[in-house]
């Protein structure tokens, strides 16, 4: 129950989201679904949501939400971005990329720390790369091991009468006084929604929205690697 308290003392001190600190998105041909009444449907498929945390851990720190359909990848993810290094252009006389820590839950429960080094070579210009765990070969490499799924580790802890994993009736509430009145002016001004390609990684305008809310900069040249040689670039 101690875990459970404190999941809802953080919700307790966000304060209810508004409008300025929404951005949604629609994939295109969404309202051609036949089962979709509504042609002129404001339904978002995409949505990024800026958040506050009012105590004294978290005060003034930007955190973004970012949920979508139909994109270029499905995963579930946590990061944390650092500000800029003190100095390090002038150091190094190049953008240095910021640091971030990467907790991936799905599909591939992974922890990574993107870092800069020195590029390989005769360049001694910084380069991003990551210091990596990943779960399953390192924990679960042998034969007939695996990683139960989160599922069945829900089912084991019900079973085991350990509560921490669910919310709590007073958690789900404060949740839905954070959520429900931008839900309802969204719904009452029929806010419209940002178009976006179907497998692409939603509105183009996102990024910039984001930047601008959490000063979240995002490293176009950062290619994850994942033990491939030529990975494609990405987050």
């Amino acid at each position: 129950e101690k875990i459970r308290d404190e999941k809802v003392r953080v919700i307790e001190a966000m304060p209810p989201v508004t409008l300025d600190e929404v951005f949604l998105g629609q994939y295109e041909g969404y309202t051609d679904d036949e089962t979709i009444t509504n042609k002129d449907s404001n339904c978002p498929t995409y949505a990024l949501v800026r958040c506050f945390i009012n105590n004294p851990r978290w005060a003034g720190v930007p955190i973004i939400f970012k949920a979508g359909k139909a994109l270029n990848e499905r995963k579930a993810e946590m990061r944390v971005q650092f500000k800029d290094a003190p100095a390090a252009g002038s150091l190094f006389g190049v953008h240095v990329p910021r640091n971030e820590i990467v907790v991936k839950l799905q599909p591939e429960e992974t922890i990574y720390m993107k870092s800069n080094i020195k590029t390989p070579g005769f360049s001694s210009a910084p380069i991003q790369s990551e210091l990596e765990v990943k779960y399953d070969t390192r924990y679960f490499g042998d034969e007939g091991a695996s990683n139960p799924d989160a599922y069945s580790r829900l089912i084991l802890d019900v079973l085991r009468g350990r509560s921490a994993s669910f919310v709590r009736s007073d958690e789900l509430i404060r949740a839905w006084e954070i959520f429900t009145p931008v839900l309802q002016q969204i719904e009452r001004e029929n806010v419209r929604p940002h178009i976006y390609k179907v497998g692409s990684r939603g509105p183009e305008a996102a990024d910039a929205w984001s930047n601008e809310k959490s000063g979240y900069v995002r490293n176009d040249a950062y290619v994850y690697h994942d033990g491939v040689v030529g990975a494609k670039p990405g987050m």
